[in-house]
């Protein structure tokens, strides 16, 4: 590289300028001022090359103080456009600096250039604040893992292909099935009210003709008054999580007054290179063995590692897995109940718990699951169902899912009543909740969510309607929730981190009980941080500390997972030491202090204000 000309800048200047800059804009004046002591200031010329870590390892990062550099990431586009461009203020060369290994970039000056080079080893800290970890986690990661040569996004813009054909709610559903093939269509928007509209499709029809039910009735009552809608301007991405939610044939797409643009459907996101797996979402759907079955869901994990090599958050990707876990537990019911002629697939509501339940199931998450079937089930019909459930399971872990160790299964008969049955039983816990496994029992129910039968709120779900009614079951979820690892913030650095259950779960049992205590429905575990926002438990800062902590330790697991499915490995919460950067370490130290502190500002406000227990 060309000798660059060293500058002479006052510590005072350089305090001031970086703290204009993120994430060094976190740091107090005095650590600001001490890693400007250790700045280099360096002017480049038109087309000199200020970084090549493409061929050398660096333990510095650079921040443009004057002009700009075009960065090349990826060593086979150097002959194309670069990937970005830093102007003042920007950062370049963190990768390779943080981990100290020959990553990328290349970065050349664009006319006459002045940056600051920072030592590594000053500045590594403050990417461990929870504002240096946002950084990373929406800058780094996402940059160092995406595919060469394929956008970061496509526009669900690009995938409406037709017009939208709309009706009048009024309209009969045989006049709604004419225009529907006319239009060689698989859906028809509704109209219901301005910006408003229902959704009738294919399999909205086929109903009607298998009940024999009169095609002379309004559309209006057979339509989904409530389809999944995306706005024109959405992420693929987006539109693709909104069908895979709701197991949707279609998401209609409207303009930002609410005029209908067109639909797209599952096979639609082929044609997108950021959303091509939803193809395998449809083959799970049509998938005609159990073996077709299990194959098709090997590929999974492959797709989850490409939506988050293409820029997708964790938490979104966690959401498509989860989506497709559900899927294949649906597909699993239908093929193994249809090879028994004497049970019936509609007498039984499955329902997923746990961290499946929550729709935040990753790679290492086991199969938590009950039934809920029809009251009047003897005990000796119900016990009938349960080979099939068996198997069941069995293609669950044969395509690569984990079969849970407690027990935590339709196979066990304390997982599989009757409605009555389930509330009876809901009703002890609640009445009992010291006892036995009473409140972790009521912790998997709260988390669970119907995906096969009736998918409306079961029995057993409405019992808990209104916890806030039950102050000693609160209670003892408020000391689930401020319960504080045994091991001292430090101390875990000697030994394996548990993801789960020294971050995850915690904040997991805050969540719950801070959205009970506020009675919200929400089960995701950042949709109740958010719920319970500002409440008297959780402050706004804290429910937002929360929800950073959450994602990017979340982002850090299924990174972890990934990692560890590609080396042929099973997928655990479980990190090694010797695996980690230091800034990893770093990271989760500071989210451990984060998360304990919250616990016991909690523990400390439900000591001097009781009613707050429950």
């Amino acid at each position: 590289m060309p000798a660059a000309h060293t500058m002479d800048l006052d510590v005072a200047t350089l305090t001031d300028f970086l703290g204009s800059c993120a994430p060094f804009d976190a740091l107090e004046p005095t650590e600001l001022a001490r890693i400007a002591a250790h700045a280099v200031v360096e002017r480049y010329e038109a087309g000199d090359v200020v970084l090549d870590a493409f061929d050398a390892r660096v333990a510095e990062l650079f921040v443009v103080w004057e002009g700009r550099v075009d960065v090349w990431i990826n060593t086979d586009r150097l002959t194309e456009l670069p990937d970005k461009t830093e102007g003042t203020g920007g950062l370049f060369g963190y990768v390779a600096a943080l981990t100290g290994a020959a990553l990328r970039p290349r970065a050349v000056a664009v006319g006459r250039v002045v940056v600051v080079r920072l030592p590594a080893d000053l500045v590594a800290p403050v990417f461990a604040s929870r504002r240096g970890a946002r950084f990373l986690a929406q800058e780094v990661w996402s940059t160092n893992q995406r595919a060469v040569g394929v956008p970061a996004y496509t526009l669900v813009d690009d995938l409406v292909a037709h017009a939208p054909l709309v009706v009048d709610a009024g309209a009969s559903i045989a006049d709604a099935a004419l225009r529907m093939a006319q239009a060689d269509l698989g859906y028809a928007a509704v109209r219901i009210a301005p910006g408003r509209f229902g959704l009738v499709t294919d399999a909205s029809i086929r109903d009607v003709v298998a009940a024999a039910l009169p095609t002379t009735a309004p559309v209006a009552e057979i339509m989904d008054p409530a389809p999944p809608m995306v706005p024109l301007g959405a992420s693929a991405n987006e539109a693709l999580i909104r069908v895979l939610e709701r197991a949707a044939d279609v998401v209609l797409v409207t303009d930002r007054a609410g005029g209908l643009c067109g639909a797209v459907g599952p096979m639609d996101f082929v044609v997108s290179s950021t959303t091509a797996g939803a193809a395998l979402h449809e083959q799970l759907r049509r998938a005609t063995t159990v073996t077709e079955l299990e194959h098709r869901y090997r590929g999974v994990p492959q797709l989850i590692g490409d939506l988050m090599a293409r820029g997708l958050a964790s938490s979104r990707a966690i959401t498509v897995h989860s989506a497709l876990v559900d899927t294949l537990v649906r597909r699993a019911i239908q093929l193994v109940v249809a090879a028994h002629p004497d049970l019936d697939v509609d007498s039984f509501t499955w329902l997923s718990l746990g961290s499946n339940g929550r729709r935040e199931a990753v790679l290492s998450s086991d199969i938590d699951a009950a039934v809920s079937f029809a009251n009047g089930m003897s005990a000796d019909e119900i016990a009938s169902y349960r080979p099939a459930f068996l198997e069941i399971t069995q293609v669950l872990e044969r395509a690569g899912l984990n079969h849970d160790r407690h027990g935590v299964s339709p196979v066990n008969p304390e997982f599989a009543r009757t409605h009555r049955q389930w509330e009876a039983a809901a009703r002890g816990w609640l009445s009992r909740p010291t006892e036995d496994d009473a409140v972790i029992k009521t912790c998997l129910l709260v988390d669970g969510r119907p995906i096969h039968g009736d998918l409306t709120l079961p029995e057993v779900a409405r019992v808990f309607g209104d916890l806030r009614l039950h102050p000693s079951t609160m209670q003892v979820l408020l000391a689930i929730s401020v319960d504080r690892p045994r091991t001292p913030r430090g101390r875990w650095r000697r030994k394996q981190f548990d993801l789960k259950r020294q971050a995850l779960l915690p904040i997991a049992n805050i969540a719950r009980w801070a959205a009970l205590s506020a009675g919200s429905p929400a089960l995701q575990t950042q949709e109740r941080l958010r719920a319970a926002a500002s409440s008297r438990m959780l402050s706004a800062e804290d429910a937002d500390t929360l929800d950073d902590v959450f994602e990017i330790v979340q982002r850090m697991r299924l990174r972890s997972q990934l990692e560890q499915f590609r080396s042929g490995e099973t997928p655990s919460d479980t990190l090694r030491l010797r695996d980690l950067s230091s800034i990893e370490v770093s990271v989760l130290d500071e989210a451990i202090g984060e998360i304990t502190a919250i616990q016991r500002r909690m523990a400390n406000l439900a000591r001097f204000v009781p009613d707050l227990r429950g």
